[in-house]
């Protein structure tokens, strides 16, 4: 364990976070998700997990160290529902409130069509599989900067 860094972040999804740059994408995904294949050709090159935690848990872990990207508007993104791309389930409600949390403002996540968040998966750093088992649990999220210090 590690003081002031949340339990759920594992040594190798906080060496991924660390990893990643400016504009680096990560999939945060739910059970369904074709999490294994997909984070095979992904930078990382392999799946990391975060079990046993829903979707808006493992959001709030990762958000508590990593910046989102502020310079793009779909540095937070949700897999839409197949035939109703506007409705927003529960899961997706909840991942919006931890990342409101986590921005300390409305952070408003896009939509991004199913095999469109497919192929923005493949080309992201990494995924980490969640045990969320609520359909549309799949979100993707742009790292963002730090600033330095003031003087």
């Amino acid at each position: 364990m590690l003081k002031g860094i949340s339990p759920l972040l594992n040594a190798e999804v906080l060496y991924a976070l660390r990893a990643m740059g400016h504009g680096d994408d990560l999939i945060i995904a739910d059970t369904n998700f074709p999490s294994d294949s997909v984070a095979r050709q992904t930078r990382l090159g392999k799946l990391l997990r975060i079990d046993n935690t829903t979707a808006a848990e493992t959001v709030e872990a990762v958000l508590s160290v990593m910046p989102l990207d502020g310079f793009v508007d779909d540095s937070a993104a949700r897999m839409e529902i197949v035939g109703s791309p506007d409705d927003v389930p529960s899961v997706q409600q909840e991942v919006q409130s931890a990342i409101d949390a986590a921005e300390g403002k409305p952070w408003p996540m896009v939509s991004v069509e199913r095999f469109a968040f497919y192929r923005r998966a493949k080309q992201a750093y990494c995924v980490i599989q969640t045990g969320e088992r609520r359909f549309y649990g799949c979100f993707a999220f742009r790292k963002g900067v730090i600033p330095p210090d003031a003087a």
